[in-house]
């Protein structure tokens, strides 16, 4: 893998959601070449409030974020035979990078049973995979930055 320069420009959204009887329901984040990682969290369930935090990365912490896409081999991917957004909902990912801009949409995946059953499980695995990955590079983000005292 080549080496990746700080100042390459790099971007990466990744958006699920779905509208229900508890109003427009997601998740999203967004990592920005300049280190700046939004999340939003919108759970209307029991009256819950959207969360959204927003903090800076080191170049490091994003180069780790670069890492994980190339090994993912997404880059090479095309989603014009996964399936389509429908009522249960959505997923878009969109990434900028090396000088190449992708953009992916395609329903919500419920299990590796959706991934098989579609018309290219092995696409759609890679992108199952990987934003599985990602969430979790998220979550361990956000949990690191802003810890909850206990009363």
């Amino acid at each position: 893998m080549a080496e990746m320069e700080e100042n390459d420009e790099f971007y990466l959204r990744y958006y699920v959601g779905h509208k229900g009887k508890f109003g427009h329901e997601f998740l999203e984040f967004e990592f920005q070449s300049d280190g700046k990682l939004r999340y939003a969290n919108n759970s209307n369930y029991k009256n819950d409030r959207m969360i959204r935090k927003e903090v800076y990365l080191t170049p490091s912490v994003l180069n780790e974020c670069r890492r994980i896409v190339a090994d993912s081999e997404i880059m090479q991917e095309d989603d014009s035979n996964w399936p389509e957004p429908d009522r249960v909902g959505r997923q878009e990912l969109e990434i900028v990078m090396n000088n190449q801009h992708i953009s992916f949409t395609t329903s919500k995946i419920g299990s590796l049973v959706d991934v098989q059953a579609s018309n290219d499980p092995e696409g759609l695995r890679i992108f199952y995979y990987l934003v599985q990955d990602l969430k979790c590079f998220v979550f361990s983000l956000i949990s690191l930055h802003f810890k909850i005292k206990p009363i």
